[in-house]
């Protein structure tokens, strides 16, 4: 079982990002107003730390907000001296940015080195330059490669960060982003699909009936896509969704558009989904069964709310059972079916996509 992570967030809302998009309130989406001095940033730390429990698990300094290499440069440098310290003393291990695709250069890189950050998340949001254009993003897609190129270059870890559901986006166009970005290499990726924020020229549009978000069914579905081919690909997939704070979540500063504070667990479900229809019409079941695995996938599998057992029950009048098990299979008129939603993925892709698109990226 893998160790658990620890986070240390600190946000730098606005700071450095030279650009006004169209989707994004960062005071909003962070929660956070206020500039933080270096005092500030080391309270944030040992707040943080003393939180976690003492063990050798992997920590980690996380700059969020903004864009981190947009920031003045002495500034930039004050933040990273201050989380290079902790790295040297071993106090954490990483020390991880994100920011801009035409915010990266040699300079930069250099500067980011010397300060011994392993992870860059690029905000890339969409490969369709017609997308990036009606969003107000400021930069090329031509910049999002290059920029990617230069990080893997560098030795750093490349994250992609995107947005299904933006302005002028459709469901071929997310898609088309997802494999562009496979086929570019990073290690790791977000998905997040678009929510309207109070106070930006996205909410303009959507008040004014020009741009409609995607419904929670429809972000469901192109994310659990998104989901599965960067699964195949090796690529992995650290969080699906915004994080719900005081300010994102409905009834606060999320105007409209698909937000759930449960939502990778919707678009898990979803994959589950699928797969079991499949099971379903390839062996021909008209009848109760049951599914052994452990206790976490019985929750996925059943769905928010039972959602997935309704809906067979709905759809086929078929009864559900689970229960708890360290293997993973079917029991159906005691008849034992595999039960394998990593080979499903595989195959999945490789029948609808074809392999070899997505042969250069798999880990």
């Amino acid at each position: 079982m893998t160790k658990k992570e620890y986070i240390i967030p600190i946000f730098i809302p606005f700071l450095g990002c030279p650009h006004d998009c169209a989707f994004c309130n960062q005071i909003k989406i962070t929660n956070y107003k206020d500039k933080m001095d270096p005092s500030k940033v080391i309270g944030e730390i040992e707040k943080n730390l003393s939180y976690f429990p003492q063990n050798d698990n992997i920590k980690e300094i996380a700059f969020f907000g903004g864009s981190f290499t947009g920031l003045d440069y002495d500034v930039m440098v004050g933040y990273l001296e201050i989380a290079k310290s902790y790295k040297e003393k071993g106090i954490i291990d990483r020390i991880r940015l994100s920011t801009r695709p035409d915010y990266i250069n040699n300079f930069i890189l250099d500067t980011l080195k010397e300060y011994k950050v392993d992870i860059i998340e690029l905000g890339i949001q969409s490969l369709d330059q017609k997308v990036l254009d009606a969003n107000e993003r400021g930069h090329s897609v031509k910049a999002s490669y290059e920029a990617s190129k230069l990080i893997k270059d560098y030795g750093f870890t490349l994250g992609h960060q995107i947005m299904p559901g933006l302005f002028n986006d459709t469901y071929e166009k997310t898609i088309d982003t997802v494999l562009k970005s496979i086929n570019i290499g990073p290690d790791l990726v977000r998905i997040y699909p678009t929510l309207v924020i109070k106070d930006t020229k996205l909410e303009m549009l959507y008040d004014a009936g020009i741009y409609h978000p995607l419904t929670i069914d429809e972000a469901i579905k192109v994310s659990a896509e998104a989901a599965m081919l960067y699964k195949y690909a090796g690529v992995n997939i650290i969080r699906i969704g915004l994080q719900p704070t005081e300010n994102i979540n409905e009834g606060a500063d999320v105007v409209a558009g698909p937000f759930h504070p449960a939502f990778r667990q919707l678009v898990e479900a979803e994959i589950y989904k699928k797969y079991l229809e499949e099971i379903i019409n390839k062996n021909n079941i008209s009848n109760e069964f049951t599914i052994y695995t452990n206790n976490r996938n019985i929750s996925l599998i059943a769905g928010n709310n039972k959602a997935n057992k309704k809906y067979f029950y709905d759809r086929y009048r078929i009864k559900l059972n689970f229960k708890a098990s360290d293997s993973n299979y079917i029991l159906y008129e005691g008849i034992k079916i595999d039960f394998n939603i990593d080979k499903f993925i595989e195959d999945y892709v490789r029948e609808n996509y074809g392999g070899d698109l997505l042969l250069d990226s798999k880990v």
